[in-house]
Order: C-alpha cells, then structure tokens, then sequence
C-alpha cells in the first residue's frame, strides 16, 4: 500500500502529465519553463514516492509504461474534476450558485417579491430559493440567528445590526362586501364605519403594523368593533364576502380580481404603511450581496 503524505505536490502532477503528453523531457520542460534536468529529478521523485515506473526512457525516446499510461488518464481526469471544483467554488464565492433563504410578510408576495424574484433569476440561475412566510418579529430574530438571509417586513424600528431598505410606502384601503352602500363618491372619514364589525390582521403578527391601522380609529374618535383577526389576507378576504364584516388592508393587497369586493383608498399623508426589505449586516453569503444589488 503506498503512503503518499506531503511528498507529493500537485506540480507533480502538471509536470507528469506534460511529460506523457508530451513524451519528450526536453520539449516538456520548455512548456513547463523548467530546465530539463530539474524536470527528470521531478519526476524521478514522483515514481520513487510511488514505488513505481512511470517512464521506459530509452537514448532518443520516452513510453509510458502501463502503470504510467493509466495514472496518466486517472489523472487527466481528476485535473478536469479539480478544475470543475474549483470553477464552482469561485461561482459559490460569487454568488453565482449557491442558496437564499427569505423571509416575508404575505403582503410583500403580492407584488414585491415576484417582481425581484424575476429579475435576480434572469442573471443567476442556479441559485436555490427559499420562501417563508413569516411575522416581523419572528423575521428579525431569524435574520439575527442567520437562519434567514433576507426578509420583508412592515417595521418602524429595526435592531442594530440589521440593516434596512424601504421598498414600499403605501396608504391603506377599506375593504367592502360589492353590495355595501358605501363607494368612493360617498366615502368621507372612516367614522362613517363606526357601527361596523372590523376584520383585522393580528396584532401578534405585526405590533408595528396594528398600531398604524389603530391611529387610523384614532383619528376618527372610535374604537372598532373587532370581531375576527387573522394573518392571512385571503381570510379576510372570505370572511367579508361572508358578511362578518369590514376590513383595512395596505393598498398592494387591494384584489382587483375578486369582483364580490370592493375597496376604498384612505386617502392620508400621515396613515401610511412603509414595506422593507431587512438583512443582517453581519451575513457573508455571497448570494445576499448580489441581491441587495436588485433592491
């Protein structure tokens, strides 16, 4: 059994394999820009840490021997085999390849997303996605943890060492059954709505986000009426077409497609809802870096 250890170098491997490619020291060692005798000793080296012969050296004239031939082809293939190693690894630390994991609020999969999604994709096709829909705070500690790389979130506040990008500032709008007698041409204050049962996100989904709907009741001098909450604007969606009341949403999620609904815009400069794209500041994956690049 041959123990290799640190004896043998990958020079020798280059300089062996241009020897049997070549089957001429002289001819190999001006490829190689090494003087003839430096080559032989090489390679002698090379066949005594082997125990074998690797060349039939005769006056004008070099063979491979059997045991020669065939390193030479296991070896011309471990070259290609390194070189695709190392190929990829420089695409890994390019964030060429590799892997993203996100993280999102369900409003930022309406548009924002998508959107970005389809634009990184186009130049970096080999890179596996991961998506979650997650609540803000449960974002911010997985960014924290780095079980995450990017998130979407609907925050006031963001920790040090989180890094933040507004992508999106946006009014909300009232969400109606069709059949309900207010529209925009008779809509003035959301007061008009006090007497309504209210369908609201969670507030343990998004402290942030409840708390700008809420100085929105504020403002009209009531407390609403809520009957039903949930964290899925598809919910809420259904349960006003069913009858169990109203809602508001940010205008991204406005479904103009649902023809049993009906939203309004609350047209404000103050009542506005911002959506950020998040990070940690401290992530070293390549493919992040080429993503902050999209946003």
């Amino acid at each position: 059994m041959i123990t290799i250890g640190n004896q043998l170098e990958l020079r020798h491997i280059r300089y062996f394999l241009a020897v049997a490619e070549d089957l001429h020291f002289r001819k190999a060692a001006e490829r190689l820009f090494i003087s003839q005798p430096g080559l032989s000793r090489q390679i002698r080296h090379m066949e005594d840490v082997l125990g074998l012969t690797l060349f039939h050296r005769h006056n004008r004239k070099v063979e491979l021997t059997v045991a020669g031939a065939y390193l030479k082809d296991e070896l011309n293939a471990y070259n290609k085999s390194l070189e695709h190693t190392f190929n990829h690894a420089k695409r890994l630390s390019d964030g060429q390849e590799g892997a993203l994991k996100l993280g999102y609020v369900g409003s930022a999969m309406n548009k924002i997303i998508p959107e970005l999604l389809l634009q990184f994709e186009a130049t970096h096709k080999d890179i596996v996605l991961s998506l979650q829909e997650m609540d803000n705070q449960r974002q911010i500690d997985s960014l924290i943890s780095q079980d995450i790389d990017l998130g979407f979130v609907r925050l006031d506040r963001i920790p040090r060492g989180i890094r933040s990008k507004p992508l999106l500032k946006e009014p909300f709008c009232i969400v109606l059954p069709k059949e309900h007698s207010l529209d925009a041409t008779n809509f003035n204050s959301i007061s008009q709505l006090r007497e309504e049962p209210f369908i609201l996100f969670n507030a343990a989904y998004s402290a942030s986000y409840f708390e700008k709907v809420m100085g929105i009741f504020d403002e009209a001098g009531f407390v609403p009426n809520v009957t039903h909450n949930t964290i899925h604007a598809a919910s809420i969606y259904t349960l006003v077409d069913k009858g169990f009341g109203i809602s508001i949403v940010p205008k991204s999620l406005v479904n103009t497609s649902n023809d049993s609904l009906k939203f309004i815009e609350i047209k404000s400069k103050i009542h506005l809802t911002t959506l950020s794209a998040v990070w940690n500041e401290r992530n070293r994956n390549p493919v992040l870096q080429n993503m902050i690049m999209y946003i």
